[in-house]
């Protein structure tokens, strides 16, 4: 059969449109759309090709009530003007869209349980086949899964996603170790996230391994305003006696504020102190001085946790990498 004709609408475009064009059944065309197996390729070629002749749409809607799906997955997502929750989100929806599988965001306060509820029951309120969770908070995830008990819930760094969290931060910690830091310090992130708690996990697990005592401990809220407001703090340790000859930070973009700051309070880094982070984004190979970090697999974390809501097997997730650049060296 040759192409179907390129055809302009005059109205909305529908399953039998689609298939009176490719010469199948309407019950043809819904398999291919669900992405169901055992259809000849060449057939599924032809209601592909009427469909991008035709411009069909999904309409969702119809679809969900003849398949009790919408084949969207609903993601709760926080400060997306952070470097992880941004990416985070970007990698959701390649990995849904892998899957054949789109995307609804909300965005919560994620410290607050009402504000996270209410973005889960706006999002189920458009049919969602199941919910993820970005940076959860340690209250509100649980709470999340108890309100919901009857559709999947999960977190994009809980679980498996958590271990590699801590694994990261264990590398960020034995690299300073490994270079002869004794004296390291830990800016962490805000308490009550679930990230920022693995990753304090894996930094004390390196210390102890180590047999190195933990150093001065300061909090942040994950931006580079919180890192330069206590550079003065971390300066004034760093050059009191016995003070930390390292920072381990929890993510990059406190270490850039950290960085900055402890400049502007006449202290080099790495000659006075070295800096490590976490994230690896794209902005931490021109720092001044380029940041030694940790990345993680984001891309297939994101990919175990669609699986996961999906009930489907999960893929193969790299583990962490250690980023070595001239933020960290040996001390004086």
């Amino acid at each position: 059969m040759s192409e179907p004709r390129r055809e302009v609408p005059t109205s909305r475009v529908g399953v039998r449109d689609v298939a009176r064009a490719a010469g199948v059944s309407t019950q043809t065309v819904s398999r291919v759309l669900n992405q169901q197996p055992n259809i000849r390729p060449e057939t599924r070629d032809r209601v592909e090709q009427a469909i991008a002749a035709l411009g069909y749409r999904v309409n969702n809607a119809a679809r969900a009530l003849g398949t009790r799906t919408t084949r969207t997955l609903g993601v709760i997502a926080s400060d997306a003007t952070l470097y992880g929750p941004a990416v985070g989100i970007a990698a959701l929806e390649a990995a849904a869209r892998g899957s054949g599988r789109w995307i609804a965001t909300a965005y919560a306060d994620a410290s607050d349980e009402a504000s996270v509820r209410d973005a889960a029951d706006r999002l189920l309120g458009q049919g969602v086949d199941g919910l993820i969770v970005l940076a959860p908070h340690a209250a509100t995830l649980p709470a999340l899964v108890d309100a919901h008990a009857g559709i999947a819930v999960a977190a994009l760094h809980s679980g498996s996603g958590a271990a590699a969290q801590e694994a990261g931060a264990e590398l960020a910690v034995s690299h300073l170790v490994t270079l002869g830091h004794r004296r390291i310090a830990r800016f962490a992130g805000p308490e009550d996230w679930l990230e920022a708690r693995s990753r304090e996990a894996g930094a004390l697990r390196a210390l102890a391994a180590a047999g190195v005592e933990p150093g001065p401990r300061w909090t942040g809220d994950w931006t580079a305003a919180a890192g330069d407001a206590l550079a003065g703090d971390v300066a004034a340790a760093v050059r009191s006696a016995d003070g930390p000859t390292a920072v381990a930070v929890a993510n990059d973009q406190m270490a850039l504020g950290l960085i900055a700051g402890m400049r502007r309070a006449g202290l080099e880094v790495p000659g006075d102190v070295s800096v490590a982070g976490f994230d690896d984004n794209p902005d931490a190979a021109y720092y001044r001085p380029a940041l030694t970090t940790v990345g993680i697999d984001l891309t297939g974390e994101a990919r175990r946790v669609v699986a996961e809501v999906l009930g489907e097997s999960p893929p193969r997730v790299a583990p962490p990498r250690l980023v070595v650049r001239a933020s960290t060296a040996p001390p004086r």
